[in-house]
């Protein structure tokens, strides 16, 4: 038993250190910040898969293949031709955002609630589907990505507690502190053609 927790918790504490870098070096808009997303979420898949939390499981996978999009967004844009700036959405688009997240989410638990053995289902599913979006704006580099991951990370504090991820539990903390710090270095280089009504 001690093996394995011995193994859990240095892999666990790998993800943690990489996890850190991915959000300092997205927060400097770096491109390497992909490919060690990259790598801290292939931990990441392990790690949940060896404890029941499938949907986390499956979110570290869809990581695993968003920073490939992610590289590609940031190193060429929309149009394949330049670069990718920081933009902004309006409130409609936010209250939509929000609304299909909360509606994949409820779906997503009942399917897992009823074929899966998987542990703490709505909150899984709601951190998992919310993560997966936002994750998305990330990569196209929205300004308000920034905000939600504070609402995510918060409910991934307490999920991370109860499931005996101490490591993670205290990563997501630093994340809630990180992302306000990310928000306010993105809104400072917004050009004001980037916003949007």
């Amino acid at each position: 038993m001690n093996d394995i927790l011995g193994y859990l918790l240095s892999y666990e504490a790998l993800a943690v250190v990489l996890a850190l870098t991915y959000v300092i070096l997205a927060i400097k808009q770096s491109l390497w910040c992909w490919p060690v997303a990259a790598f801290s979420a292939s931990i990441y898949v392990i790690l949940f898969m060896e404890s029941r939390l499938y949907m986390e499981a499956l979110l570290q996978g869809c990581y695993v293949l968003m920073a490939g999009y992610g590289l590609w967004q940031w190193k060429f844009g929309e149009r394949g031709e330049d670069s990718l700036v920081i933009s902004t959405k309006g409130w409609k688009w936010h209250i939509g955002f929000i609304a299909g997240i909360a509606v994949a989410s409820v779906l997503v638990a009942y399917y897992m609630q009823t074929y899966t053995r998987a542990d703490s289902v709505m909150l899984d599913t709601f951190t998992t589907v919310a993560s997966l979006a936002v994750q998305w704006m990330v990569a196209k580099k929205i300004l308000e990505n920034w905000l939600y991951w504070i609402v995510i990370d918060a409910f991934y504090v307490y999920l991370f507690a109860t499931e005996g991820f101490w490591l993670t539990a205290l990563l997501y903390s630093a994340f809630l502190v990180m992302a306000g710090y990310g928000y306010k270095q993105w809104q400072a280089q917004l050009k004001p053609s980037g916003s949007e009504a």
